[in-house]
Order: C-alpha cells, then sequence, then structure tokens
C-alpha cells in the first residue's frame, strides 16, 4: 500500500488520548468505554465527506495512545459511510490485525485503511516530510491572513488537550500556527472549516 504523497494533498493528523489500542471495545458506547473514540470518528467524517461524495485528496491519521496510527486514504477507501458506528467498525477491523504490524511498516487492514506501530512522533514527522504542518489552535495567527498552504499537515487533539510532551514535539516540526476564529471549536468542526478555507482558496473564491 504506497502512502506517498499526491499533488494538492490534504492531511489530519489527529491525536487519540484515551481511545482503544485493542479491538476490545463496544460499538454502542463509543463515547464512553471506546475511550472517546467517537470524537475521532465524527473528525473521519469531517475530513472525507462532502455531499454525496467524498474527497480522495484527503489523508487522515488517527493516533491511538501513542501506540498505534491508523490511516485512512481517501483515494483508496472502500465502505467508509458517514455513520459513527460503521467508522468505528472499520477502526476495530484495524485492531483487530495490531499483531501483523510490524515496527513501523504499515499493514493494510481493509482497502485504503492501514496500520502501524507508532506514535505521535514518528507519524507528524512522516507526515511533515510530505507538506506544510499547520497547527490549529485558539492562539495561533488568524487564518484569514494567511495564505492557504501547499499540501497542508493539520495536527489537532480530541477533545483533550495536547500534553507538554507533544507540544515540544508540534514546536519542533510546525510551519504554522493558525487560528480559526475568536471561539475554540470541536475537532470535527475545526476540519470542516480548514476544508472550506482551502475550498475558496483562503476565502477568495466561491
Amino acid at each position: 500500500m504506497s502512502l506517498r504523497p499526491r499533488p494538492d494533498m490534504r492531511q489530519f493528523v489527529i491525536i487519540g488520548h484515551d481511545a482503544p489500542t485493542t479491538p476490545e471495545f463496544s460499538l454502542d458506547d463509543l463515547a464512553g468505554a471506546a475511550g472517546r473514540l467517537d470524537v475521532l470518528c465524527r473528525c473521519v467524517s469531517s475530513a472525507f465527506f462532502l455531499s454525496h461524495d467524498i474527497r480522495e485528496d484527503v489523508r487522515v491519521h488517527l493516533v491511538l495512545g501513542e501506540e498505534y496510527t491508523i490511516t485512512i486514504d481517501g483515494s483508496t477507501v472502500r465502505r467508509l459511510n458517514p455513520d459513527e458506528r460503521s467508522t468505528a467498525a472499520l477502526l476495530r477491523k484495524a485492531l483487530e490485525e495490531r499483531e501483523e504490524a510490524i515496527g513501523h511498516i504499515p499493514v493494510e487492514t481493509s482497502p485504503g485503511i492501514s496500520l502501524t506501530r507508532r506514535g505521535f512522533e514518528p507519524t507528524i514527522e512522516d507526515a511533515a516530510g510530505d507538506g506544510t504542518v499547520v497547527q490549529l489552535h485558539e492562539d495561533g495567527d488568524p487564518i484569514v491572513d494567511a495564505e492557504p498552504p501547499a499540501d497542508p499537515v493539520f495536527v489537532l487533539s480530541d477533545h483533550r488537550d495536547f500534553t507538554d510532551a507533544e507540544r515540544k514535539i508540534i514546536a519542533d516540526t510546525v510551519d504554522r500556527r493558525v487560528s480559526l476564529g475568536p471561539k475554540p471549536l470541536h475537532a470535527n468542526h475545526a476540519i470542516t472549516v480548514a476544508h472550506n478555507y482551502l475550498d475558496t482558496d483562503g476565502y477568495e473564491t466561491y
């Protein structure tokens, strides 16, 4: 499974601090027993889905508890639907194959979805080689004053803030730190706003 960058690609690296790292979780309690996996599933939907279409120029990396990263590629993914439960089922299927993951070599668990045995730092460093790393943060520069980056790699956290260790990693790799507005947004809403900003060439073309 090739993970090389494509022209005009958008990537999202999302940290799931409490997300499960084994497949033993219920699809009926994603917000509780599954460590707020519901947040990550909503981020996946926001990253990929248009009305009656899917964004093929997007790649999402879900970092699960510093143990595994699940990558979803919009150009090759299949059977991805906008509801949280079916997305969580695909993530659970990926975790069922975790013993097949050796080091940083990805194992494809279903079409367009792969799992690697690595945490946040190697994931963001690898993605950083493919584009411009952008941290979405309420204290960043206003996005309306920023030029749309080429091949952006957006870095987000789930319902929890970045840890001190994660902030240090981000500081060492980030190219830009931007704010999407005066109010803090949920991660999945931030993804939607970032897409709209890029879709309109920095709010210039409609």
